[in-house]
């Protein structure tokens, strides 16, 4: 697992100004992310308070293993280094930026954050969705079968299912809302937008180095395969998700779109907010042998307070800010990110550099820490009321959904995760 260093000290100060208690890129951060300026390509880049460092242009002063994986469009080649050459990138960028003697010649290369496009962080070859929040699948559940809302096999095994890659796209892409096929009560499917557009609060897990075929990923060598974490919204159309699940699970109800936070906050970055993972209730069973270990029992579990927020276009018009609709732990997580990685190549399944999975949905028990809307209105029996005095049972045109997370631990600096945000396209 990736150890904490003087990098996460928290008395670390950075020449940059606006690095000095930013909320989401203090030095301690350091995320890694691929930008562009306008009539330029794409290339890596890190974020710093609120300036973007150009690694390509810092040639013949990062480490020697590094720089020939910063001439490309996409992270995937550095995501496949080992970790211990993130972790010298790392300590390199961090001197960089804290040793005023070196800001001559690492300041040219700094630009506006406002000023950069930001893109997908890698080629995703495949994407993977989890179901490892425990409540939401308990409440989902709990709607359609009240006296037995999780399955069998959920507390044996990390239910997931192969998501759509392609439709991937970085925070501030339009939502279109999709078509699909709707079972109305009592009468033949019909074809036709989806009434029932909601959003999945989730975090995305990046792959790292990755397996070859037929080799499984043990879970004591799992977090080394993982690069980081970011935001992950798994837009869903409840309706056409109704219909459509039986007997294979969800299809077009997610394929049309995933929204990503552009930046990867790195598992070195991480270090620090690594704690014990929820001991499971009594009478639960214990994970099968392939995985379990306990050092991912001590640290495999993540500090991170998710938020998610609403703002209609009314709200917009009348200058409101953003409302919140639930704040939740990604510790509520039944499985960890390592048991996600060692059952998903356990039957010899490979995974590749820049891999995305998804946590599944992020709940707590309490309503305010539901992750979706279907849960919050109780599958739009209970639509809530906005500031505005609007309701909503699902999205509307015009909302637009924003997710943030800080990462918090005592005696460390808080990081954060930038922006994963979507509206729907009216």
């Amino acid at each position: 697992m990736s150890a904490i260093d003087a990098t996460h000290d928290p008395k670390l100060a950075s020449w940059v100004e606006s690095a000095a208690g930013h909320g989401d890129f203090p030095i301690q951060n350091l995320p890694l992310g691929i930008f562009s300026r306008a009539g330029e390509k794409p290339r890596p880049g890190v974020a710093i308070g609120e300036r973007v460092l150009d690694l390509a242009a810092l040639a013949g002063l990062l480490p020697p293993e590094i720089e020939p994986t910063l001439a490309g469009e996409a992270l995937n080649e550095l995501l496949a280094l080992a970790p211990a050459a993130r972790t010298e990138l790392r300590r390199t960028l961090s001197s960089f930026l804290s040793d005023a003697r070196q800001r001559s010649k690492v300041e040219p290369h700094l630009h506006a954050a406002a000023q950069c496009t930001l893109h997908l962080p890698a080629q995703i070859g495949d994407y993977t969705d989890f179901y490892v929040g425990i409540h939401h699948a308990t409440n989902v559940g709990r709607q359609f079968r009240p006296d037995n809302p999780l399955l069998p096999n959920y507390k044996y095994i990390p239910i997931g299912y192969h998501g759509r890659s392609s439709s991937v796209r970085v925070s501030g892409a339009a939502v279109r809302r999709p078509h699909g096929q709707t079972k109305p009560a009592d009468a033949p499917p019909i074809f036709g937008p989806t009434r029932r557009l909601d959003y999945e609060v989730e975090l995305g897990v990046w792959i790292g180095s990755g397996n070859a075929p037929g080799e499984p990923i043990g879970i004591t060598a799992a977090h080394s395969h993982i690069a980081g974490l970011s935001l992950l919204n798994d837009w869903s159309a409840r309706d056409i998700q109704a219909w459509e699940y039986q007997p294979l699970g969800p299809f077009l109800s997610k394929s049309f779109l995933t929204t990503v936070s552009p930046w990867i906050i790195t598992s070195e970055a991480l270090a620090p907010f690594r704690v014990p993972q929820p001991v499971r209730p009594d009478g639960d069973p214990k994970p099968l042998d392939y995985l379990w270990s306990v050092e991912d029992q001590a640290r495999g579990a993540y500090a991170i307070t998710l938020e998610a927020s609403i703002r209609t276009t009314a709200m917009r018009a009348g200058g409101m800010a953003a409302h919140r609709l639930s704040r939740a732990s990604s510790t509520a997580l039944y499985w960890t990110v390592a048991q996600m990685v060692t059952h998903h190549t356990s039957n010899g399944c490979n995974l590749r550099p820049g891999d995305l999975l998804g946590t599944g949905t992020i709940s707590e028990p309490v309503d305010t820490g539901f992750g979706s809307l279907l849960e919050i209105t109780e599958g739009g029996r209970r639509p809530i009321t906005l500031p505005s005095g609007e309701t909503r049972s699902f999205l509307e045109d015009g909302d637009e959904i924003s997710f943030s997370a800080r990462a918090s631990a005592p005696g460390f600096a808080t990081i954060g995760f930038g922006d994963c945000r979507g509206r729907v396209a009216a």
